[in-house]
């Protein structure tokens, strides 16, 4: 059995981590500032996890509470491209110097594996597709630009002090969990809350614009592999499904899944955002033998069933 150290663990992806963990009998510690986290994504598992309501710039406790891990699975940051526009200096503190903290706290402690959540907005609007780790990057949003710095980061300090590192470039991720309430969220989370509602949804853009959606438990199984594979430290690999949706399909792929119909209501493209984004996911194949398992479809069904039941639950409060 092993000791599992996961930053933002109360959050979306880094939740379902942590569930998957607890119920192979794992020692888990969840390490969260819950300024996007929420209590309850772990609150069946609360039982089998230790928590911490922490902040990883704060690298005193981060060594301090992840002395005995074996591996750290950095999710912890600010995710959303706006908001990282909106506030520069802050989300630079938490996604560039959390992260130096994370790989720090690593270094010190003689930790054997971090695993970290990069994105694929890191190759920007570069033309090349499908996106292959090895494509020019062109990073044109802050977020980018810091996921980026990151990658280096863990980079460095497998060559510099030999923690092993591991970075996966997520796609774009949706499936339970994801938060629909705030505008920076996913699109999918957004779109079926909308749908459920039954309230026309908001697409920046011609609607043409595609993306490479990935379900949370392909994630969860990527980041599985990438903390026990051997032979993979330093490397970076596409996490997505290798198809892409464009947002008008997946707005129509909801009205038949919610069996509505409704039309978009379409608004100017948000700046820093990509137009076009699919992977080249076989370097993942090959090395840490990562295979998604959930088509599209049917990631789509069991997200939106999970946003009924919560619905439901809220409605009989």
């Amino acid at each position: 059995m092993g000791c599992y150290f996961i930053t933002g663990g109360a959050g979306f992806i880094g939740s379902h981590i942590a569930e998957y963990l607890a119920s192979k009998d794992h020692k888990v510690i969840i390490y969260d500032n819950l300024s996007t986290g929420n209590f309850d994504n772990i609150k069946l598992i609360d039982n089998k996890i230790d928590f911490y309501k922490e902040d990883i710039r704060n690298l005193d406790k981060l060594v301090e509470l992840s002395k005995n891990s074996n591996v750290i699975f950095h999710e912890a940051a600010i995710v959303s491209v706006p908001k990282t526009i909106d506030k520069p200096i802050e989300s630079t503190h938490v996604n560039d110097i959390g992260t130096l903290n994370v790989l720090e706290a690593a270094r010190i402690n003689k930790i054997k594996r971090v695993v970290l959540a990069s994105s694929a907005a890191v190759y920007g609007d570069s033309p090349v597709l499908p996106k292959k780790e090895d494509t020019d990057l062109n990073p044109n949003s802050l977020y980018a630009v810091q996921k980026l710095t990151g990658e280096h980061y863990a980079k460095l300090y497998f060559k510099l002090y030999g923690v092993e590192t591991v970075c996966l470039r997520y796609f774009n991720v949706y499936g339970p969990r994801q938060d629909p309430s705030s505008i920076y969220s996913g699109v999918v989370s957004i779109f079926l809350n909308r749908a459920i509602q039954k309230k026309q949804p908001v697409i920046y853009g011609n609607g043409n614009q595609y993306r490479d959606f990935v379900y949370v438990k392909d994630v969860v199984n990527a980041n599985i592999l990438a903390a026990h594979t051997e032979n993979i430290s330093g490397k970076i690999f596409n996490i997505g499904i290798g198809r892409s949706i464009t947002i008008n399909e997946l707005w129509h792929y909801i009205c038949n899944i919610a069996e509505i119909s409704l039309e978009s209501i379409y608004e100017d493209k948000r700046l820093g955002e990509i137009y076009g984004s699919v992977s080249d996911i076989q370097n993942a194949k090959l090395f840490l033998k990562y295979e998604p398992v959930f088509s599209f479809e049917e990631g789509l069904k069991n997200t939106f069933n999970w946003y009924l039941t919560v619905v439901a639950r809220n409605h009989n409060k």
